[in-house]
């Protein structure tokens, strides 16, 4: 009887973790949830600190939504405009040194030293020599759209396409090549910045009540465990 009681309380614990895993199959929010609450194994055998590191794991873990509707107009249409200048001119001046700005608020000149390249850019207004140094969204739109931004309002969403936490004066190629990467599919060359950078994009995330991938949010520990104690952006 004993051995015919071990038999059936076998088959019962099988059939419930058949059953669990079923409903992680066809529940792929609940599989992320479930995958995500797990221990991230790291080669380094550390574990990220920080406040970066702390909102990380307050964010949602979710697949990403269809794209369907995105476009850039769902941001807002172009630029905002602050007390005259608009919000790339913006960016510019606080970003680039030695700049040179003309009476309608225009950056003309100045010098970048690229956050993720590491080189250093001569900046001069021009017709073509302006794609130089772009303003990169941290965050990119497409993802930012596939993460959650589809519920914000369109205020909102115009808010966040101008929000000094979300951009960056970056070298042109890097931020062409970046595209609408996440975490996972495009990190900055310079390795020293790195850090920074995913701390920015949680900051970012967390601000505006998105939500990371599985694989976005694997991406972001493992960057993070090389540098304990990382901490948020101020906006």
């Amino acid at each position: 009887m004993k051995r015919a009681h071990k038999v059936r309380r076998t088959i019962l614990v099988i059939v419930a973790l058949i059953s669990f895993a079923m409903t992680l199959l066809v529940n792929p929010d609940l599989y992320q949830s479930y995958v995500a609450q797990q221990p991230i194994q790291t080669t380094e055998n550390q574990s990220a600190t920080g406040d970066a590191a702390r909102v990380l794991a307050k964010l949602d873990v979710k697949g990403r939504a269809p794209r369907t509707d995105y476009s850039r107009s769902q941001f807002g249409n172009g630029w905002a405009i602050q007390q005259g200048c608009d919000m790339r001119n913006i960016i510019l001046h606080r970003d680039l040194t030695d700049t040179r700005i003309d009476d309608s608020c225009r950056v003309q000149s100045g010098m970048l030293v690229d956050p993720y390249t590491s080189k250093t850019i001569s900046f001069t207004r021009g017709s073509t020599s302006s794609q130089d140094v772009q303003i990169d969204h941290v965050v990119a739109l497409s993802n930012a759209w596939q993460t959650g931004a589809q519920a914000l309002s369109t205020e909102k969403r115009e808010q966040f396409a101008n929000d000094p936490l979300e951009l960056l004066a970056v070298d042109g190629p890097a931020n062409q090549q970046k595209s609408d990467g996440d975490a996972a599919t495009w990190l900055p060359a310079n390795k020293a910045f790195r850090c920074q950078y995913v701390a920015r994009q949680i900051a970012v995330k967390a601000k505006y009540d998105l939500w990371v991938t599985l694989a976005e949010k694997q991406a972001m520990t493992r960057v993070l465990t090389k540098c304990p104690g990382q901490p948020l952006p101020s906006s």
